[in-house]
């Protein structure tokens, strides 16, 4: 028979798309819930590659592929992508450059789709080869200006941008004085200006930079530098005249890393115990509350600038669903933490944009496309609804790439991490008043 063509499904495919884009509507009703994977020629998997640094002396982050694969378990127990099973193939990042750079090659070996959930502080190593490849980078955990710079690097959240610029207006709210003890690495030396941003927009002087090697095992002599940019002399003998350290306050941001540095710093800060102390999430992580003595840890008090709503938020619970369904027994996933959250708001927008497409025409270049051309995202209230195009992007030197730039503020009170106030802050404004020319 000539002229006749096989009805397209698209439209269908559409409407699940787009019943099933919020977050947990699948887990909770079953709409995702397909007849079995597809048998035959399209039955090939789809492939895609997500990185992060296991095993090392500085960040690790074993909970993000930890979670890639247990979502994947999730989408592959519900039907697959239309019928075609989700693989997830994993690369050791290493926190170095070159093996960063091999886990870009490898993903473009196994022919991925996209590199997705993904933490790397070497961004000038991996985003090249992915642009050569043409494979789009979704939802990084947002460490370097590569990954809001490259047009193929889809952020899900603002990254340390957002987190620094966030943290310098929570604490120039209640502290007239503030030292930032911060990485001594490329990455890390664009934290003090985006830091310092939000302290101006508070009408505060910037902070005090504190360079730290992010794998010491004591950072006494760092907290002693700190302390001393807020007020305390050299010798940490004396105060400085007055009381200024009443409202002085030492945020770090070092990753793993920074419980180390707070204990360096409780240590030294026994003279002075009116200092405050600050961190970005990521660094403070319910774990290392619970870790260090619950509600009786030195880390009562600490104010945290983070991306996501609290863990104990019930727009959480489809993920946490997920977990302890495909992985109760794995113990390198924590809900708590912004990396293992990050990959599952990235595999989200992976799994709304997958089910878009045609099955037949998945690929690299289609997943982009649809990301460039406007594919919207709904998270369920993790993030604001999530849209690349042009019109959504803000105006942010090295950071042009940001499409979502809410924050929230938390504060260990009881042991527990908690919202400062209800729902997000957005600091776009104050993002766009960044100027790394300074």
């Amino acid at each position: 028979m000539t002229g006749w063509r096989r009805p397209s499904s698209r439209p269908f495919r559409a409407a699940v798309a787009a019943l099933c884009t919020a977050v947990g509507v699948s887990l909770l009703t079953g709409c995702g819930a397909m007849p079995g994977l597809a048998k035959g020629a399209d039955s090939k998997p789809i492939t895609v590659m997500t990185w992060a640094p296991e095993g090392t002396k500085a960040t690790n982050m074993p909970g993000m592929p930890a979670m890639a694969k247990a979502y994947a378990r999730w989408v592959n127990d519900s039907g697959g992508i239309n019928g075609r099973e989700l693989k997830i193939i994993t690369c050791n990042e290493r926190n170095d450059a070159i093996q960063a750079a091999r886990c870009a090659q490898q993903a473009k070996e196994e022919k991925a789709v996209a590199v997705v959930g993904s933490y790397s502080q070497h961004g000038r190593s991996f985003i090249s080869p992915l642009e050569v490849a043409g494979i789009p980078y979704i939802g990084g955990y947002g460490l370097t200006q590569e990954e809001f710079n490259s047009p193929y690097s889809y952020p899900v959240n603002g990254g340390q941008a957002a987190l620094l610029v966030g943290n310098g207006r929570q604490l120039a709210a209640v502290c007239h004085r503030v030292s930032l003890v911060r990485p001594d690495t490329i990455a890390g030396d664009e934290l003090p200006e985006l830091l310092d941003t939000g302290l101006r927009a508070g009408k505060r002087e910037g902070a005090h930079d504190v360079r730290a090697p992010e794998d010491a095992g004591d950072y006494s002599d760092q907290a002693r530098n700190a302390l001393g940019g807020v007020g305390a002399d050299s010798s940490l003998g004396t105060l400085a005249q007055g009381s200024a350290l009443d409202s002085s306050c030492v945020t770090a941001a070092l990753g793993n890393r920074t419980g180390t540095f707070f204990d360096s710093f409780r240590r030294v800060q026994e003279d002075h115990p009116k200092v405050r102390i600050a961190s970005v999430l990521g660094s403070v992580r319910q774990s290392l509350v619970d870790s260090t003595g619950g509600s009786s840890s030195p880390l009562e008090g600490t104010y945290a600038t983070g991306w996501y709503p609290a863990a104990d938020d019930p727009r959480w619970d489809a993920m946490n669903k997920v977990i302890k369904k495909y992985a109760f027994d794995d113990n390198r996933i924590d809900p708590a933490d912004p990396g293992t959250q990050t990959t599952w708001i990235a595999y989200t927008v992976l799994r709304s944009v997958l089910m878009s497409l045609n099955s037949d025409d998945i690929s690299a270049r289609s997943v982009r496309n649809a990301l460039d051309h406007g594919h919207s995202v709904n998270t369920g209230g993790l993030t604001p609804t999530l849209r690349w195009g042009y019109g959504d992007m803000l105006d942010v030197p090295n950071y042009s790439r940001i499409v979502n730039p809410d924050v929230t503020y938390q504060v260990v009170r009881n042991g527990q991490l908690v919202p400062v106030r209800r729902g997000f802050v957005n600091v776009a404004k104050t993002l766009e008043r960044y100027n790394p020319a300074v």
